[in-house]
């Protein structure tokens, strides 16, 4: 389910918008110059897939955004449990722990969603616009924009990612607690509450 929830950057629990339907969100984004399209995702990927079979799944759409936003890197980015590795739960953890806090990028964050989910917050002017993305769903988001990424406790998905530089994903912290004062992923979709 993609999702758009918008709540005070003070305040998660005070709940402005909460919404599943794709043309409310992608208005609501597109007010911010944030791009939110749907894929078809007939594509049925082994587990085992590699990046390149990804790939060459989506050329087409691929093709088509790198050409319109001059990205010349793409890859993928894989998160699958794997209990037969001890090692899974503190990689998960890091992996997880990496982009809760909120920053920014020097060029725009472009993401694919081939299967699982992730959480984007996007803090807009004082409010954060979270956003729930699943298979299917491309965000784009304009360089500079503030915003923090969950992948929930147990990360599962796989993501296209899109950049113009090598350097593009290194995140620019700001130091400002509002990831800390908002519901993360899991919470967030369960409306379990506003704590950790």
């Amino acid at each position: 389910m993609t999702l758009l929830q918008v709540m005070p950057a003070t305040d998660g629990t005070d709940i402005r918008l909460r919404t599943t339907d794709e043309d409310r969100i992608r208005v609501e984004l597109s007010r911010w110059n944030i791009v939110f399209e749907r894929w078809a995702t007939t594509q049925s990927l082994d587990a085992a897939a590699d990046s390149g079979q990804v790939l060459e799944a989506y050329r087409d759409d691929v093709r088509r955004i790198s050409e319109a936003g001059g990205y010349r890197l793409v890859d993928v980015v894989r998160m699958r449990p794997n209990d037969a590795d001890p090692d899974w739960p503190a990689t998960a953890r890091a992996a997880r722990e990496k982009f809760l806090e909120e920053h920014v990028h020097d060029e725009d964050e472009v993401r694919f969603f081939v299967e699982g989910r992730g959480c984007f917050y996007l803090n807009l002017d004082g409010m954060v616009h979270a956003v729930v993305c699943e298979a299917g769903d491309l965000l784009s988001v304009p360089r500079g924009t503030r915003h923090w990424f969950d992948m929930g406790r147990q990360p599962q998905f796989t993501a296209i990612r899109f950049f113009q530089e090598e350097d593009g994903w290194v995140a620019d912290f700001t130091g400002e607690p509002t990831a800390r004062q908002i519901p993360y992923l899991d919470e967030l979709i369960g409306m379990i509450g506003t704590g950790r």
